[in-house]
């Protein structure tokens, strides 16, 4: 999977509901089964430019959306965030092993860290 695909499946998992059914459909049939544009139309029984027409659609709605939004750069850095909080707070831990409020501390915040991350 490339890059832009990566990113696509990214604005869809976020901004996917904003599409229309058709636009949802084709998109997830390029984007995430990998189907050219050809094999979509003719299972759709539509041209290929049409196919292209929805798809290309739909990736300037989902762009354009982040690009208004910024939640997904928002989410990318709050992630970030809390991986390296949850770094530091092992680190500390490791730290403070022969003082038990210290560890018991430490273990609450990684605790905390994890379920954010959603380990």
């Amino acid at each position: 999977m490339n890059d832009n695909t990566l990113q696509m499946t990214m604005l869809f998992d976020f901004f996917g509901d904003l599409l229309t059914e058709k636009q949802r459909e084709y998109f997830d049939l390029y984007h995430n089964e990998d189907l050219s544009l050809s094999e979509i139309a003719e299972k759709a029984g539509i041209s290929r430019q049409g196919v292209h027409d929805l798809v290309t659609r739909a990736e300037k709605t989902l762009v354009e959306t982040e690009l208004k939004t910024g939640v997904i750069r928002r989410w990318r850095e709050t992630s970030e965030g809390l991986e390296q909080a949850e770094r530091l707070a092992r680190e500390l831990l490791s730290l403070t092993e022969d003082n038990e409020a210290a560890a018991e501390l430490g273990n609450r915040l990684v605790g905390i860290l994890e379920e954010l991350r959603g380990i």
